[in-house]
């Protein structure tokens, strides 16, 4: 796994590309992004429920979950790029929904609410360029109460030894590029989680062969 950006720079590719962030990681992911997403939506909330979208960006995957937690459930964004956050805001007044939205400046290493707080947590593509997935995976943990769900899409290596020699070669030149590559790699987090005590009950491989995504549902138990 390639070694990530620090805090600071990672905050300030962010920041900086926050207004072109949809548009770019759709093009780069040929859309299987949104898919992923609305795939973690569906799978992982329900009506009425408290859920943290952690490392939540744009929003997008966030007021996914707004529309569906309807008038008696609340989402909360959490990122620590305000640009990004930003841009959340606008789209959250567009829709609407910024009476059952909350948006929140944080770390998903140290993230600020309680134990046990939200009945769903969903991290969608913010797993791929944080410093410590492990770490956040354990936050992510942490403030899922028992039995809530855990709602996990991330970049993911080839399974085809030739498709993943390709991907590197292609990933060693953008990675220098930090403005295109958003910093992302492919990480592993399911074991950390499941080491945790978690279950899981959804599990699926979804993008375009060089840039695979897991997609991911674990129960806290």
């Amino acid at each position: 796994m390639r070694e990530a950006l620090d805090k600071l720079r990672l905050k300030s590719v962010y920041d900086n590309v926050a207004e072109r962030y949809d548009f770019q990681h759709a093009f780069f992911t040929a859309r299987s992004d949104q898919r992923g997403r609305k795939l973690l939506v569906d799978k992982a909330v329900s009506s009425g429920n408290t859920v943290l979208d952690c490392g939540a960006g744009t929003g997008t995957t966030g007021l996914l979950a707004a529309e569906k937690v309807g008038d008696t459930g609340k989402v909360t964004l959490v990122d620590m790029s305000e640009g990004m956050l930003s841009v959340a805001r606008k789209k959250a007044e567009a829709d609407k929904n910024l009476d059952r939205v909350e948006i929140k400046v944080g770390d998903m290493l140290d993230l600020p609410f309680e134990d046990n707080s939200f009945d769903v947590v969903l991290s969608t593509y913010s797993m791929c360029p944080v410093y410590d997935p492990a770490k956040a995976a354990t936050e992510i943990y942490r403030v899922a109460r028992p039995g809530g769900l855990i709602g996990i899409a991330h970049s993911s290596e080839p399974e085809t030894p030739l498709v993943k020699w390709l991907a590197d070669q292609i990933e060693n030149i953008v990675w220098h590029l930090p403005s295109i590559s958003l910093g992302c790699r492919a990480v592993s987090v399911l074991p950390a989680l499941e080491q945790l005590g978690c279950k899981t009950i959804f599990k699926k491989h979804i993008g375009v062969p060089l840039w695979p995504f897991l997609v991911c549902v674990v129960v806290k138990r």
